[in-house]
């Protein structure tokens, strides 16, 4: 098959949606399938990878790394997509009603798949929040419609799409990762050091963007809550909420057990993983949360905050607890202490070219996809 897939963000930036779009295209790759990416344009960023089509882009009237798509397809892109079997849209902004133009166009069927709960990033956007929101879920809404099939990575997503008045078919296949990628880190002394955490100490480890949406001053207090001083917090990742938490980490007295280690390499990330001796959840706006998968695949114990979602992706693995400090303290001192929590072998239930066939099922399900296949 010839699959388009029309992705809002992409690389050099690094975040949930660029890692499930590249598993996905790694794995059609590798089952035999020709993927074409259609992103926006970058400035600075050099692209060498021929799959990967560029088009114009603009820069948001916010301070944030992402685009603003111009709503054109250059006549090189379209000599690119010639005809492709499918369109994979990967989010409802101006590059998926591209996506969507362009199945129209070649008269093949549109697939989106739903990443992020744009109703939870509101704060980013200078309007009124309830206005920003209700927009926000209107456009979900919109645009799930207009698919012939919405792909949810958790039971939890597709509840709350047909709450939000989806109608159209849903499919629930989980976002992929490498998991022998993840599962092949090793500890690493030096890089524990490099966090801040000396012999003798436990490391407690989040990944993710430092956004307000991530909830990380609760990881935060949580580990203010610990009160020992063996137990340090290692954060990977950054963004623009960065500076008021690292103010959040000193008013509550962990400046000094809470290292911001920015974004790492994405060959260091199982290293990492390995090098840590819980990993900590705290997130509630995620549709799924790619990282829970990674550390799985690490074999660390995980302490997520209780979420529908979260359950879902876990399944039994790791701990689940209330919102709370105090309990997610208590369940840290249990997977520190014993492992609580690990469960190395929940992780293959993510495995990339396993969730990418199943993706392949929908696709050719859909007759048009079959007869362009």
């Amino acid at each position: 098959m010839r699959i388009a897939l029309f992705t809002e963000c992409y690389r050099p930036i690094q975040n949930g949606v660029v890692a499930a779009v590249d598993a996905l295209s790694d794995a059609l790759r590798a089952d035999g399938h020709e993927v074409l990416c259609v992103t926006p344009a970058m400035p600075g960023y050099r692209e060498t990878d021929a799959s990967v089509v560029r088009v114009p882009s603009l820069p948001l009237p916010t301070s944030t790394a992402y685009r603003l798509t111009l709503p054109l397809l250059p006549r090189r892109v379209a000599r690119l997509l010639r005809r492709p079997s499918i369109v994979h849209a990967h989010s409802p902004f101006v590059t998926g009603w591209l996506g969507l133009r362009a199945a129209r166009h070649y008269g093949v069927p549109l697939v989106f798949t739903y990443h992020t709960r744009l109703e939870d990033y509101a704060h980013y956007v200078p309007f009124e929040a309830g206005m920003t929101r209700r927009a926000a879920l209107r456009l979900t809404r919109t645009y799930a419609n207009a698919a012939d099939a919405v792909i949810v990575p958790t039971p939890a997503m597709e509840r709350h799409l047909r709450e939000l008045g989806v109608h159209t078919r849903i499919d629930i296949v989980p976002s992929g990762i490498d998991v022998g990628f993840f599962a092949s880190g090793r500890r690493r002394d030096d890089l524990r050091a490099r966090f801040g955490v000396g012999p003798g100490e436990q490391m407690v480890l989040c990944v993710g963007r430092l956004g307000k949406e991530k909830n990380l001053e609760l990881a935060i207090e949580t580990i203010a809550a610990l009160n020992d001083p063996r137990v340090r917090l290692a954060v990977v990742g950054d963004g623009p909420h960065r500076v008021l938490l690292r103010e959040a980490a000193s008013r509550v007295g962990a400046a000094g057990r809470v290292h911001f280690a920015l974004e790492l390499p994405r060959s260091e990330l199982p290293d990492a993983y390995a090098s840590a001796d819980a990993f900590l959840f705290t997130s509630v706006s995620e549709t799924q949360g790619l990282v829970l998968a990674e550390a799985l695949a690490a074999g660390l114990p995980v302490v997520a905050v209780d979420t529908p979602q979260t359950r879902d992706v876990l399944s039994g693995a790791g701990t689940v607890v209330p919102g709370d400090p105090v309990a997610l303290g208590r369940a840290l001192v249990a997977a520190l202490a014993d492992g609580t929590g690990r469960d190395p072998g929940a992780a293959w239930r993510f495995e990339r070219a396993l969730l990418a066939r199943r993706i392949i099922a929908t696709y050719e399900s859909l007759p048009q996809a079959a007869a362009a296949g």
